[in-house]
């Protein structure tokens, strides 16, 4: 059978969606590598090739799949069903009043409880959210920020009533507020005060929770806001750099904290670009922690990082199509070294996943682990022309970026001055107007196009959920101890006006008396004040 070859049109890019020029054919005259500087042994500095010697020959990654939406009971039965699916950790996805600090019966939360997430008002809603599932077997990731110590509280306080102590709690919370500021713009409290509540975390975690991750730094959203990769890089690394500062001003040693910091990176359609991109990361960490933070902890240079596969790349034309898109950001994830990751599902360009499109995603992972032989040699790409090209340059216009924000004063006074809000407007820009111009082919979307699309079965959340999820959060209201409510109300604002308490001691008192989580961020609110961002045009 005779075959076409298709001809490149004369706009055609040939760079990375980043920029990144691609010569035609990369040689040991163009790309020089020293082993032992650049690139090293799995699990040794600087950690170019693995954190770990034996990779994923000696342990797969964490396969989690975000999961939440309705009422913590509706979310209770999906985690169920995806750990009976052969998922190995839960991640967990709140609606948009608990990421704001609101509770469900709020006049802003009208019309979004449980929409994109779960709806988790007390520590009543998560006593729900993980009845039956044992704290002490799973890990657990939750992707929440400006309320993260809340929630946190709540799922410790589960833990003890399952007489899990706090020390046993394995998993992440996100608390990345930085890249609220910079990108997702789900921030409540001006930065200053933002991350002295980060900092306590840290410093409780270290001390009573030493397998919890404190913070997972968060390039992920800051990609899904338009950045190029070196852009998520950069930024990413330089928030985490910030959260470092910070706990050492706090009179942390960098040892006691360091090894529990971990990242949230994208994981993009440019597949050698996104490789180098997780390689230049461990790289940069590694030498900047040790070099200028003065970590002595071999553990303290690791980069462990999550990788969620791109949601900005998920069209509602051709929806079936984000099943490829997605197996090869996955793939790229892997090759690129990744500990835990989370495949999009192909309907959520339009709503929250179906389950049968969950386990599609969750499949793709398991073929990749199972089926394709890449785990079976680590790093693989190791010494390819290309892919250590594309690591010095993305790690090149890291260290320029850095550069960039200190000349600002640093991460939260360049948020101040819009930097990061401009760089990510300018690469949103341009990547649009080269979809436009069709310099760059969406497929499904300007080209390869498909008349009359079937119609695709989409998850639909009851309206009638909000009703009862109000309900349950009134009728608590009514029948707990309103004299202790009012007490520790009261500690956690006068312990909110002085800087030298740590804020996680009063939270977690505060969750046991069920205080709820929009009444303690309203707390803050009364001390702190909140944020109000410049535009920028």
């Amino acid at each position: 059978m005779a075959t076409t070859e298709e001809p490149r049109a004369p706009e055609t890019l040939f760079s990375t969606i980043s920029g990144v020029e691609n010569e035609p054919l990369y040689t040991p005259e163009q790309v020089s590598v020293d082993h032992d500087r650049d690139l090293g042994l799995p699990g040794e500095f600087p950690f170019t090739r693995g954190v770990y010697p034996s990779m994923y020959r000696g342990r797969l990654w964490t396969m989690r799949q975000f999961a939440g939406f309705g009422t913590a009971a509706e979310t209770n039965e999906r985690f169920r069903y995806l750990l009976e699916h052969g998922q190995t950790g839960l991640s967990t996805a709140f609606d948009m009043p608990t990421l704001m600090g609101y509770d469900s019966d709020h006049p802003r939360s009208e019309g979004e409880v449980g929409r994109e997430g779960v709806a988790i008002d007390s520590l009543q809603d998560m006593e729900t959210l993980f009845a039956g599932i044992p704290l002490g077997e799973v890990s657990t990731s939750m992707t929440i920020n400006s309320p993260a110590a809340i929630l946190l509280a709540f799922y410790l306080c589960v833990g003890e009533e399952q007489g899990v102590a706090r020390e046993r709690l394995r998993g992440t919370i996100q608390t990345d507020i930085l890249k609220e500021y910079i990108a997702q713009k789900e921030y409540i409290f001006p930065p200053e005060p933002s991350m002295r509540l980060v900092t306590d975390m840290v410093e409780f975690c270290s001390l009573e929770m030493p397998l919890w991750h404190p913070i997972s730094i968060s390039g992920y959203h800051i990609r899904e806001a338009g950045s190029t990769a070196a852009q998520e890089l950069a930024f990413t690394l330089a928030d985490g750099f910030t959260y470092v500062e910070w706990a050492l001003e706090r009179g942390l040693d960098v040892d006691d904290f360091a090894p529990r910091l971990s990242f949230f990176f994208n994981a993009h359609l440019d597949f050698f670009e996104e490789i180098a991109k997780y390689r230049a990361a461990r790289r940069i960490w590694a030498t900047l922690m040790r070099d200028k933070y003065g970590a002595k902890n071999p553990k303290s240079w690791l980069m462990r990082f999550h990788t969620q596969t791109a949601g900005v790349s998920l069209t509602a034309q051709q929806p079936e199509v984000n099943i490829v898109r997605t197996a090869i950001e996955a793939l790229a994830a892997v090759l690129g070294g990744t500990q835990s990751l989370h495949t999009n599902s192909y309907d959520e360009a339009l709503a929250l996943p179906t389950e049968d499109a969950v386990r599609i995603a969750l499949r793709t992972q398991q073929v990749i682990a199972h089926e394709t032989g890449v785990v079976n040699t680590i790093d693989p790409l190791g010494g390819s022309y290309y892919v250590e090209h594309l690591t010095n340059e993305l790690e090149r216009q890291a260290y320029e970026y850095f550069d960039r924000i200190a000349r600002l004063g640093g991460v939260v006074a360049a948020i101040k001055e819009n930097f990061f809000q401009r760089e990510l407007a300018d690469a949103s820009f341009t990547y649009q107007a080269e979809v436009e111009a069709e310099q760059r082919v969406v497929v499904g979307v300007n080209r390869y196009k498909l008349k009359g699309e079937p119609e695709l079965e989409l998850l639909k959340i009851d309206p009638a959920l909000e009703a009862q999820q109000i309900d349950r959060v009134q009728a608590l209201r009514a029948r707990r101890d309103s004299a202790a409510v009012e007490q520790a109300l009261a500690r956690l604002k006068d312990d909110a006006a002085h800087d030298g308490r740590n804020l996680m001691g009063p939270i977690i008192d505060a969750s046991r008396a069920y205080v709820t989580m929009g009444e303690m961020c309203d707390a803050f609110r009364e001390v702190w004040g909140t944020w109000r961002e410049t535009p920028v045009f």
